[in-house]
This record gives C-alpha cells, sequence and structure tokens, in this order.
C-alpha cells in the first residue's frame, strides 16, 4: 500500500510537528515525573497511523470495461438515488447517485467510465455534513463532465463536507479519460455525485458499500 501523492507532504509536516511537541513535553516533564509524554507518544503514533491509513493509495485496475459502464468513483457508501433536475450544466433531469465517503474510507477518486471531457469547474462554497441533500450545489464542489464513446454525457461531482476543506481535481477540458485514472482527491469526509440519464439501469442499491473504481454503479442504455 502507498501513500497518495496528496498526502505526503501534509503526512511528513504532521510527524515533525508532533516530533517537536513530544520533546518539548519530555524536557519539561521528563519519563519519571510524570505520565504526559507517554500518554501524548502513544496519542501521536494513533494520530499517525490514522493519517497513513486515511491518505493510502491502493492499486486498482477495472478490467473488461465496455462502453456504457459506469464503474463506482469512490470509496464509501450510496446515500442517494433518486431523480433530480441538473441545473448547473445538463439542465435536465437525471439519476442522481451520490456515494458518501468516511473518514475511514479511501479518499482517491477515479473517473467512472471512458470518454472526453467536456467540462470542469471548481465552486467555491460551504462545509455542511456530506450526507445533506443541499450539499451537492451549496457546498465546495467541482464538476466534471464526461462524453463517453457512445456521445452520452455524464456528470461527476466532488462535494467537500463539514470536515474537507480542499477537493483536487485532475480534470481538462478536451483530454480523454478512462476509468483507472484519478480523477481527484477529497481530503477528510466527503461525497461524489452522479448525475446519470433517467434510463440508466441502476446495479447498486440504498446504503450499499462500494469499492471505487471496482462495483458497477449502472449501465447506460443508448450505447452503441
Amino acid at each position: 500500500m502507498k501513500i497518495h501523492k496528496e498526502g505526503k507532504k501534509f503526512l511528513l509536516k504532521m510527524a515533525a510537528v508532533l516530533l517537536a511537541i513530544n520533546l518539548v513535553l519530555l524536557i519539561i516533564f521528563g519519563w519519571e515525573t510524570s505520565n504526559v509524554p507517554c500518554y501524548f507518544l502513544i496519542f501521536s503514533v494513533v494520530l499517525l497511523l490514522f493519517l497513513v491509513n486515511f491518505f493510502r493509495d491502493p492499486e486498482r485496475v477495472f478490467e473488461n470495461f465496455e462502453d456504457g459502464m459506469i464503474v463506482a468513483p469512490a470509496d464509501g457508501t450510496v446515500v442517494v438515488i433518486e431523480p433530480t433536475m441538473e441545473d448547473e450544466y445538463l439542465k435536465e433531469r437525471r439519476m442522481q447517485v451520490s456515494i458518501f465517503m468516511s473518514v475511514f474510507n479511501v479518499h482517491a477518486n477515479w473517473y467512472p467510465t471512458h470518454g472526453t471531457i467536456k467540462y470542469y469547474v471548481h465552486n467555491d462554497g460551504n462545509f455542511m455534513r456530506a450526507n445533506l441533500p443541499k450539499s451537492s450545489t451549496e457546498n465546495e464542489r467541482s464538476t466534471v463532465v464526461i462524453e463517453t464513446p457512445s456521445k452520452v454525457q455524464i456528470l461527476v461531482r466532488q462535494v467537500a463536507g463539514a470536515v474537507a476543506r480542499r477537493i483536487v481535481t485532475y480534470a481538462k477540458e478536451g483530454v480523454e479519460c478512462n476509468v483507472n485514472q484519478q480523477l481527484g482527491f477529497i481530503k477528510f469526509g466527503s461525497r461524489v455525485d452522479l448525475y446519470l440519464p433517467l434510463d440508466a439501469e441502476i446495479m447498486v442499491n440504498m446504503h450499499q458499500p462500494v469499492v471505487g473504481n471496482h462495483t458497477i454503479i449502472a449501465k447506460l442504455n443508448n450505447t452503441k
């Protein structure tokens, strides 16, 4: 298991800060006169292990992809499956499927399909809990539209949560993408929304755990 590039500098800085605090506590209290240095050392190790786990970057390869497949863009739990109006770009009703990521999930995001990136924009916003419906339109978010080889447009949206304060997106308009490439990374609790055609065959259920770049979310019906 490797560490994601978005977490390497952060982990080094955090390790340096914790090391400095531990040294100061050791100098002030000493091992023999107080349990404070011991307790903080244990806390530091647990915190670093948690952060290393959060920034893990598993190698995942989706094989036998077929045009029309929509693959999970993130690890997490399905929290929304419903028709809704997509007002930002598509301007039409779509089937929304949303995946909520807890702080224990892998936070790397993958492209859900093969195609060409037609649209990308990052919007600043609020930081309400990512499992709330309004977070899709009111929180900090990045929106990417992918046109499949069959000319079907799929919208994927990274949404920040109550703790998340940075969304990283690698998408560039006009560039081709595929399911085995990473779309980006969201730091500390968030969600990813998919807006699919209304006639798409949804392959997951509410509250189902999914695995990024592994679980098939849906199959499009209007492919060539």
